[in-house]
């Protein structure tokens, strides 16, 4: 089989190793003229980024660089690159590279064009009807890791540099309209990324897959998201040069991310906070936190885990699952407590306050009360 394709769910996708040459056709296509490609710090120097500019470059549509970006990407990041954007007389973004660039990226697209502050747009309610459509940039994504989804969302995560928080801005714009997956721009990824955003994308699916709310078609994306993880995640840990199990886990990050339309739930409710205090890498802490919300949620979510488990050819139900996920977690490295992430126990009452009010909060199948949070955060630590 060849893993090449061109898919049109939830946009437009350029699937396949070494499609990133066709970067300046899609900018072309979409009337951009003058794009903005923007990364984190980390990737800008890397070949890969240097040979997207090339590519740009040759085209006749410049090199223009932002990586001002944190690995938690803040409003001050923002506010920066609409400023970048505006300064350069830019017409759309690539947002490039894993979820710092890609939501940072997207946003910078949107905020260009409003005049309110970000937090208006914070996915609540209908408050993303408040922005104006026109100013939106066009929005190109490039991923180089496999775990956010950022490259098929609708929203960024971006964190209040002030109170510490971290928001989901939402609105429909936001999705790019082209995705390029080149699982050969994920080939480079340290062992140490490669599990914390693998584990990214397992997450996703299962919390989506958990999730009480009524969408069948994410729950079956989320399941067979879930089984890629479990065939090519270890495969791509093992030999970062498996072009066939990179591609494959490309497929279940996006897979998670359409997924969550259905609902996330405590575990990322849990990291959101520890991410925005600790500043610690959002996958590998959603991976340090699974098991004890696997326990916590077992009551509301045993037959579904059990049917899930046969599906992925894992036997013993529950228990079986709960086993296979330690022993993931253990094979690529993933520490036990978050305790090992540098987080301590003296804001535990805080990042409990801030994970019941966390948007993902009420996709959890058991409601998350402050004491439960608590709970979990000391089962964490």
């Amino acid at each position: 089989m060849t893993i090449t394709a061109n898919w049109s769910y939830p946009t437009a996708i350029k699937f396949g190793a070494g499609r990133i040459k066709e970067l300046a056709d899609h900018c072309k296509a979409l009337g951009i003229k003058k794009p903005l490609l923007i990364t984190d710090r980390g990737l800008a120097p890397m070949p890969i980024t240097q040979n997207a500019l090339d590519i740009l470059d040759a085209a006749g549509l410049g090199r223009a660089l932002f990586a001002d970006v944190d690995s938690n990407p803040t409003d001050v990041n923002l506010a920066a690159g609409v400023k970048a954007f505006k300064e350069g007389g830019h017409d759309g973004v690539i947002a490039f590279g894993g979820g710092s660039g890609l939501d940072l990226g997207k946003c910078v697209a949107f905020m260009a064009g409003q005049t309110r502050p970000v937090w208006d747009f914070e996915d609540i309610g209908d408050w993303w009807t408040r922005a104006s459509v026109e100013g939106i940039a066009p929005i190109i994504a490039v991923p180089t890791t496999a775990g956010t989804g950022s490259e098929v969302g609708r929203a960024s995560v971006i964190t209040n540099s002030e109170t510490h928080t971290k928001k989901v801005i939402f609105h429909p714009k936001f999705l790019p309209a082209v995705t390029i997956c080149d699982p050969e721009l994920t080939v480079g990824m340290p062992k140490v990324i490669t599990a914390g955003t693998g584990m990214d994308a397992f997450a996703h699916c299962l919390e989506a897959y958990c999730s009480p709310f009524y969408h069948p078609m994410s729950a079956g994306i989320a399941l067979e998201g879930l089984r890629l993880v479990k065939e090519y995640l270890p495969r791509a840990y093992k030999d970062g040069t498996d072009i066939e199990a990179r591609a494959h886990m490309m497929s279940a990050a996006a897979m998670g991310a359409v997924a969550f339309q259905k609902g996330l739930g405590a575990i990322h409710s849990l990291s959101h906070p520890v991410g925005a205090i600790y500043n610690t890498h959002h996958g590998m802490t959603n991976a340090v936190v699974m098991p004890p919300v696997l326990r916590f949620n077992r009551p509301a979510i045993e037959d579904k885990i059990g049917m899930a488990a046969a599906y992925l050819g894992i036997s013993g139900g529950f228990d079986g699952f709960y086993d296979y996920v330690l022993k993931l977690r253990e094979e690529l490295g993933v520490p036990d407590k978050l305790s090992a992430l540098g987080v301590g126990t003296d804001r535990i009452d805080e990042m409990a306050a801030m994970a019941i009010v966390d948007p993902t909060a009420g996709g959890n199948p058991v409601e998350l009360t402050l004491e439960a949070a608590k709970q979990l955060f000391r089962d964490c630590i």
